[in-house]
């Protein structure tokens, strides 16, 4: 049978806790360190890309913000342009339009006028051909 002597038995389990002891310190407490320190690098790394997330995403919006204030007032500015034009447009076209009157008022102006002295020029000839007509008839 089995036969435990109590000197070896006690010589194992202080042979067991001296190398438990001595593993601790030299290969437990270590790897049990290096573990903490790459969870704390890792959860740093991740709390690092979230910020970095956070701030990508803020980021993203504000220059949404910009694009939009920048449209708007690109926009107002085309619009306020445009109604400019607009108005210098109806201006011009409204110059133009009196002047084209002016002018055309002149030129019947002129047109009357010298139609009144083509008909005074022909009441003129109209008595001379009167004249003229009836010393031929009387003639005959």
């Amino acid at each position: 049978m089995l036969d435990i002597q109590p000197l070896w038995l006690l010589v194992l389990v202080i042979n067991f806790f001296a190398l438990l002891f001595i593993m601790n310190a030299i290969l437990f407490k270590p790897l049990l360190k290096i573990f903490k320190e790459r969870e704390d690098t890792v959860k740093d790394a991740l709390d690092a890309a979230k910020m970095m997330s956070v701030k990508r995403e803020e980021g993203i919006a504000s220059l949404n913000r910009e694009l939009a204030e920048s449209r708007s007032k690109s926009k107002e500015t085309f619009e306020a342009l445009r109604a400019e034009g607009l108005k210098q447009q109806k201006e011009v076209l409204s110059a133009t339009e009196a002047e084209a009157v002016s002018i055309l008022e002149k030129a019947k102006a002129e047109i009357k006028a010298e139609a009144e002295k083509a008909r005074q020029a022909l009441r003129a000839d109209v008595d001379k051909f009167s004249d003229e007509i009836v010393r031929k008839l009387v003639k005959v």
